[in-house]
């Protein structure tokens, strides 16, 4: 039997109408995004069917709205049969992981996610921070111009993706100087980030710590499924493991080729992206374009994904 990774999206990858088709066709899904707008006292599922753009992109609707879209895409593939051995998310996406795993309940996870968003987007005032993609150079190229580029600044890598992408993030002046910096020294494309905060670096220090309060006065239970924390590229199948990870991330980079490629030494050989978008989809090429990758999220994709298992291929 081939082994199954799971793996969740995150910020980004968010769409006016996500969710939409499968909660009209299967009422799990539909009571998902009942949950959702019952946990946050609004019509999150409104924002998510119908946007608009503006207000989805907001980064405190933004995370608790991929996090449902993700889950409810994630239990109508459970009832259709197709049981994952592992479970990932990136970034955002480890929250919708320790959903899947039984760790966290879905509605805790809505409104820390909302939090989550919402500190982050204070830690920093507008304008201060930023982050850039640096593509076509090697991890400790990138480690060097960040070196390079801080002068006692912040500039840190925040997304080490794939081995074409890596994201960085800190005070504004020192990533534009990191972009300079990476086209001079034979990047194949470094470009500023249209993102509302400097995420996965030192400067998130403040919303980490408001965070870590929150997740604190939370219920953990241990997860039913492994999953690859971001953080250490490392599973976690403990509450408290599982927590820390998810306090610690908000700060840490996002470990997402060490942990697929983790995942791929633990046997894995189908991966399912679930939820909005294709983003995880795109990075798998790039890191190994030997594995299977199916995704989840709407009716055509599911019934590929469904249609996949069905035929008995690995």
């Amino acid at each position: 039997m081939t082994k199954i990774a799971v793996l969740f999206p995150g910020q980004g990858s968010q769409a006016v109408g996500m969710g939409k088709e499968l909660a009209e066709k299967y009422p799990v899904a539909a009571q998902t995004f009942a949950e959702a707008d019952e946990a946050l006292g609004y019509k999150l599922s409104q924002l998510c069917f119908e946007g608009p753009e503006d207000q989805l992109k907001l980064t405190e609707i933004t995370q608790p709205a991929i996090l449902t879209a993700s889950v409810a895409a994630y239990r109508v593939l459970s009832e259709k049969g197709v049981k994952p051995e592992f479970a990932a998310g990136h970034s955002l996406g480890e929250y919708s992981a320790q959903v899947a795993a039984g760790t966290i309940k879905f509605g805790d996870a809505v409104r820390t996610v909302r939090n989550r968003g919402k500190y982050m987007q204070e830690a920093v005032p507008v304008g201060v921070g930023a982050m850039a993609a640096i593509l076509g150079m090697d991890a400790e190229k990138v480690a060097v111009i960040c070196r390079d580029a801080a002068q006692g600044e912040v500039c840190e890598a925040a997304n080490l993706n794939s081995p074409e992408q890596i994201v960085i993030s800190g005070h504004a002046k020192a990533i534009e100087r990191a972009v300079q910096l990476a086209t001079e020294r034979g990047a194949k494309k470094a470009v500023m980030l249209q993102v509302s905060a400097p995420f996965h670096c030192s400067l998130m220090k403040p919303a980490q710590e408001r965070l870590a309060g929150d997740l604190r006065g939370l219920t953990f239970a241990n997860p039913n499924v492994p999953v690859m924390c971001n953080v250490d590229a490392a599973i976690v199948t403990a509450a408290d493991a599982s927590r820390d990870a998810l306090i610690r991330q908000v700060t840490g980079a996002v470990q997402w080729e060490q942990s697929v490629r983790n995942l791929i030494a633990q046997g894995v050989q189908t991966f399912i992206e679930v939820g909005p978008g294709k983003v995880l989809f795109g990075l798998m090429r790039q890191i190994d374009r030997a594995q299977k990758c199916l995704t989840v999220g709407d009716e055509a994709s599911l019934q590929k994904t469904i249609e996949h298992f069905a035929a008995g291929v690995s």
